[in-house]
C-alpha cells in the first residue's frame, strides 16, 4: 500500500524536527520489539500521546492560526454560549450539578461556557476536565485564568474518569477523533491488518500482515450491517476504544447526558463504497493530507467517528440516544440564531461581524454539515431543542429502509 504525499508545508525549526526524531527512535524501538511491524493503533498513539513526545503531550502551539487546525470554539464564543443553553437544560432537567468535559484544548470552551452559564444563573457545583497532558492543563489554566474568581474555582482537573456517579452533563468536542484506530484492508479472501513498519530506505511505511481475530471479527460485523461484502482492495478504519470509552459514560452518568461532537458518519456512510481509502487525517500547519508518517509528533492525526457504534455502545450501557444531528441543525435549534439577535439588539454595530462568526459554524460547506452531533442519556423526559430541528437518529440504523 503505497503512502501519499503531503502537500509541501512549512519545514519545521531544527528543534522540532530535533522532537521529531526522538520520537521516532521511541516508534523504531516499538516496532523493532514487535518483531519488525506494530499495529497502527499501538503507532498512532505513541504519536499522538508518548510521554514528553506525543503530538498532545509536548509544549508545540496545536490550535488556532499559529498551530495546526482550528476548532469551533475558537472561531466563535457562539458555539459555546449556544451549547450553554443546551447544558443548562440538561442540567435543570436531571436536577444536576456537575459539567464535565473531556480533552479541553485551550480551555477556550469552558471559559466561554461558564460566562454564559454564569451570565443565565445556571453554574454548576463543578466543572471537571478530564486531560491527561500536563501541558494542556497549563495552558487551560491559563485561559482560565480571566475568569472571575467565584467561576474558576468551580474548576478541577482531573486525570481520569470519576468513579463516583454525577447528575449533569458530559461534553466531548473532537476527542472521539483522535483515539487510536486500526486499518485494514478488504482482499479477495481475507483481511488484511495495515500495521506500521520500516522500509528498505529506513522510512516508516504500511506493512500488511494477516488481521487477528478482533480486526476480522469487527469486518465481519460491519460487512454484516452493509450486506455484503466490501471491495476488494478497499481500506479503512475501525475504533477498538470507542465502545469502552462510550461505555464509561453509561457507569458516570447517574442522570443528565453526553454531548459528543465530531465528524463523522453513520455506519451505511462510515464504509460507503466511494471512500474506499478510509478517512484518516493529518493536520500540520492548517493543511491537511492523509500521510501519518509525517514528522512523528507535529502532526495531529485523526479519524473520522463511526457514530452507528457510539449510539451502539451507548445503549449497551443502558444510556438513550436523544438525538443525532448536524452541528448546523444543533446549534440552530440549540438557540444560536436567538442569542445573535439579543447579542445585536444590545450593540446593533456587531450584527454584521456575529452573522459572519456564525457562517463557518452553521453552513453546510463548512463544519455544519460536516461535524455531527449525538446525544446520549439518562433520565432526560424533555426532548432537547438542539435536536428539534431536524433529528437523524435513524440514520445510524446500519440496516436500509
Amino acid at each position: 500500500m503505497a503512502r501519499r504525499t503531503p502537500p509541501p508545508p512549512p519545514e519545521p525549526d531544527a528543534d522540532a524536527a530535533a522532537h521529531s526524531r526522538r520520537l521516532r527512535e521511541r516508534i523504531d524501538a516499538a516496532i523493532a520489539m514487535a518483531g519488525g511491524a506494530m499495529d497502527f493503533a499501538d503507532y498512532m498513539a505513541l504519536a499522538l500521546y508518548a510521554p514528553g513526545l506525543g503530538y498532545y503531550s509536548a509544549g508545540q502551539t496545536r490550535f488556532g492560526p499559529g498551530g495546526d487546525f482550528t476548532t469551533a470554539p475558537l472561531m466563535s464564543a457562539l458555539f459555546s454560549q449556544t451549547l450553554a443553553q443546551e447544558v443548562r437544560r440538561i442540567l435543570e432537567a436531571a436536577h444536576g450539578d456537575t459539567v464535565l468535559e473531556f480533552g479541553a484544548g485551550t480551555g477556550q470552551m469552558a471559559a466561554d461556557l461558564l460566562l454564559e452559564l454564569h451570565r443565565l444563573g445556571s453554574m454548576p457545583s463543578r466543572y471537571l476536565i478530564v486531560e491527561v497532558s500536563a501541558d494542556l492543563r497549563a495552558e487551560q489554566a491559563r485561559t482560565l485564568e480571566a475568569l472571575p474568581v467565584s467561576v474558576r474555582n468551580r474548576v478541577e482537573w482531573l486525570d481520569r474518569l470519576p468513579t463516583v456517579p454525577f447528575r449533569g452533563v458530559v461534553l466531548a468536542n473532537e476527542v472521539l477523533d483522535a483515539l487510536p484506530v486500526r486499518r485494514f484492508q478488504r482482499t479477495e479472501n481475507a483481511i488484511r491488518n495495515l500495521a506500521v513498519g520500516i522500509d528498505p530506505a529506513g522510512e516508516l511505511c504500511w506493512h500488511p500482515q494477516p488481521a487477528d481475530d478482533a480486526l476480522t471479527s469487527a469486518v465481519s460485523d460491519i460487512e454484516s450491517d452493509l450486506g455484503g461484502r466490501l471491495p476488494d482492495g478497499y481500506s479503512s478504519e475501525w475504533c477498538p476504544s470507542l465502545q469502552p470509552w462510550v461505555a464509561a459514560l453509561g457507569d458516570i452518568i447517574e442522570a443528565g447526558a453526553a454531548l459528543l461532537i465530531d465528524y463523522g458518519y453513520p455506519r451505511r456512510e462510515f464504509y460507503h463504497p466511494q471512500r474506499a481509502t478510509g478517512t484518516l487525517l493529518c493536520h500540520y500547519r492548517h493543511r491537511a493530507h492523509d500521510d501519518p508518517f509525517f514528522w512523528p509528533g507535529l502532526q495531529d492525526i485523526t479519524a473520522s467517528v463511526d457514530f452507528t457504534a457510539a449510539a451502539r455502545a451507548g445503549a449497551a450501557a443502558g444510556l438513550d440516544v436523544l438525538g443525532f444531528a448536524t452541528q448546523g441543525n444543533f446549534l440552530a435549534g440549540a438557540g444560536l440564531p436567538s442569542l445573535i439577535e439579543a447579542q445585536a439588539a444590545s450593540d446593533p454595530n456587531q450584527a454584521a461581524a456575529l452573522a459572519q462568526q456564525a457562517k463557518p459554524l452553521l453552513f453546510p460547506d463548512h463544519m455544519g454539515e460536516r461535524f455531527k452531533v449525538l446525544g446520549l442519556g439518562r433520565g432526560i423526559e424533555t426532548p432537547l431543542p438542539g435536536f428539534a430541528l431536524a433529528d437523524h437518529r435513524a440514520r445510524l440504523s446500519a440496516k436500509e429502509d
